[in-house]
């Protein structure tokens, strides 16, 4: 097969040289996988390196190739290490950049701390930030890259008692969208996942209150549309076509057309249903 690194080729999930934040369980670990079933080879970065190194071996052992990081993306120098360790352990630059660590967090916006605030956007928002801002550099002076960023379909939901993760998750948005028109003229591409329930640990990982975590964990055990590998290979299919945005569940799709055909009907709606199931 051709090297996707070549202009002409449009298939930047295959025999990648990728890194993939929050690879430790969930859709990060499906990503992971999912990579290196395309022949790609993966470092598996996350907080918990125990569990990176559990991603990375599983991949070793289905025989590619994977190496477990440890990198906490709320700290700019750790991922600025990352990008640089990724490099040396692939032996090669590294082509794809997956920025999926993320967590949950949920409450009235009145209850909500501003130490809440600061612990969630440092992850969902400024990982991702800190993520681009190491990685598009190198993707420049190569003349190629690509970049996944997991975002959320509450970046355009915004659903009342979750204004925290909302506000991470537009930005995440945001900065996708923005990038993507930015970077065309660089070769390098830029999807954005905006799922809706996908059963992961992130209720287990993030902070809401009891009224919410147990309700929230039965939610996405019972009711998701996807699975988190599906979600994987959809997002990285969609990356390999030059899409944006990639929306996996048909309520997610139906929330966007809601909101983009008429945003003060769709706020209004959201207002009303909420007073009346409070």
């Amino acid at each position: 097969m051709k090297n996707w690194l070549s202009k002409k080729n449009t298939s930047p999930s295959h025999n990648a040289y990728a890194v993939v934040t929050g690879a430790g369980s969930g859709i990060g670990r499906s990503f992971a996988m999912e990579l290196a079933s395309r022949q790609s080879q993966v470092v598996c970065s996350d907080i918990n390196l125990a569990a990176a190194e559990e991603t990375a071996e599983r991949i070793r052992k289905a025989g590619g190739k994977a190496y477990a990081v440890r990198c906490d993306v709320g700290n700019a120098e750790e991922v600025a290490q990352l990008a640089d360790e990724a490099e040396a352990l692939l032996g090669h630059p590294v082509s794809l950049v997956i920025n999926n660590a993320g967590v949950g967090i949920g409450g009235k916006f009145d209850e909500m701390s501003l130490d809440d605030w600061h612990w969630c956007m440092n992850i969902n928002l400024w990982g991702v930030i800190h993520g681009c801002h190491h990685f598009v550099p190198r993707f420049k002076r190569q003349g190629h890259g690509a970049i996944i960023n997991v975002a959320s379909a509450a970046s355009y939901t915004a659903a009342p008692e979750m204004s925290v993760y909302n506000v991470t998750k537009a930005g995440v948005l945001a900065l996708s969208e923005t990038l993507s028109s930015e970077l065309k003229k660089n070769n390098i591409k830029v999807n954005v996942l905006c799922p809706t329930l996908v059963p992961t640990n992130i209720i287990k990982s993030g902070r809401l209150p009891g009224r919410y975590s147990k309700l929230a964990d039965h939610a996405l055990m019972n009711y998701s549309m996807t699975t988190s590998e599906a979600v994987a290979k959809l997002t990285l299919d969609r990356l390999d076509k030059g899409q944006l945005y990639t929306t996996p569940q048909v309520d997610a799709k139906v929330f966007w057309m809601m909101k983009r055909a008429s945003p003060k009907w769709y706020t209004n709606l959201l207002g009303l249903s909420y007073q009346f199931f409070k």
